[in-house]
């Protein structure tokens, strides 16, 4: 079996259209799993709007922030942070677009890749992330990788979720120094 290389990098303008679509085009069944209410869904030109008026801002100025998670070089998923608040706090998301990619245990791989870029760049003290109660695959990551169980409430915890239960995890910035040099 051929080897898998996994990388990371920054969000390009070219990816737009493959974030884009990964919501637009998944089936309602699977964007109901992650909690997503398809009422809040922007169209594709509004949401393509929203990501271009984000991409230029500094960084301290950005309402979100991407790394394209990569297979081979080729994209197949990714990871943003939102509520940002520099040298704080910010809120993660994980998504594999491509459903082969998924249930192989590669998003703790990604996510060692793409955590140096949330905590350097933003310079965050601590780093949350709230996947549904009910979705077991970002749950058993964020826990493998040692981000610790702090609740599980109700709320809507993004801006095109549906009110539901979420596993509020945690990373503090002294635990992400652990895990680099470990």
């Amino acid at each position: 079996m051929a080897q898998v290389k996994l990388s990371v990098r920054q969000l390009e303008v070219s990816d737009f259209e493959n974030i884009v679509d990964y919501f637009l085009k998944s089936n309602d069944n699977f964007l109901l799993s992650m909690g997503v209410d398809i009422s809040k869904l922007p169209s594709r030109e509004a949401w393509l709007n929203i990501l271009m008026s984000d991409f230029y801002l500094p960084a301290e100025k950005k309402s979100f922030y991407y790394i394209i998670w990569l297979m081979n070089n080729e994209p197949v998923g990714h990871s943003n942070i939102n509520k940002i608040v520099l040298g704080e706090e910010a809120y993660m998301h994980l998504h594999l677009w491509q459903t082969e990619a998924r249930k192989k245990g590669l998003g703790l791989d990604f996510l060692k890749l793409t955590l140096p870029y949330y905590f350097h760049t933003f310079k965050l003290k601590i780093l949350y992330c709230e996947p549904s109660a009910v979705n077991a695959a970002p749950n058993k990551t964020l826990e493998k990788l040692g981000f610790d169980f702090i609740k599980s409430y109700d709320t809507i915890p993004g801006w095109i979720n549906a009110y539901q239960t979420v596993n509020r995890w945690c990373l503090t910035e002294e635990k992400f120094k652990s895990l680099l040099y470990s």
